[in-house]
């Protein structure tokens, strides 16, 4: 049986993830990494509004941070994304004690691979 910390810190992991908004940045960070200004004309969204969801994202450890200059690039950390298989139609986070089932465009599909 898990231990209490470790269910903590999926609990963490999900509530930074009950978030609409999070998920459809997410959905986009699968087809590689971005940077906040592209991230937030892709969503069709303000800057500020994208980046505070980063940030929740970033500090519960499913997004990663690569600084590139004075730009800072976006990506979902490797720890916790995995693709299914490719020849299935999905992907998921793997939170520990769950999986978070994502759609990923097959688009997207052929950048990862």
């Amino acid at each position: 049986m898990k231990k209490p910390e470790e269910f903590q810190w999926c609990a963490e992991r999900l509530k930074a993830l009950a978030d609409p908004e999070r998920l459809r940045i997410l959905t986009v960070l699968l087809a590689g990494p971005r940077h906040v200004s592209a991230l937030a004309d892709e969503l069709d969204d303000a800057i500020v509004k994208v980046s505070h969801h980063l940030g929740v994202l970033r500090h519960s450890g499913i997004v990663r941070t690569t600084k590139h200059g004075r730009h800072v690039e976006y990506a979902v950390s490797p720890d916790v994304f995995a693709v299914a298989n490719i020849s299935e139609e999905g992907s998921y986070l793997d939170l520990g004690c769950c999986r978070l089932e994502l759609p990923i465009e097959k688009d997207a599909r052929r950048k990862r691979n």
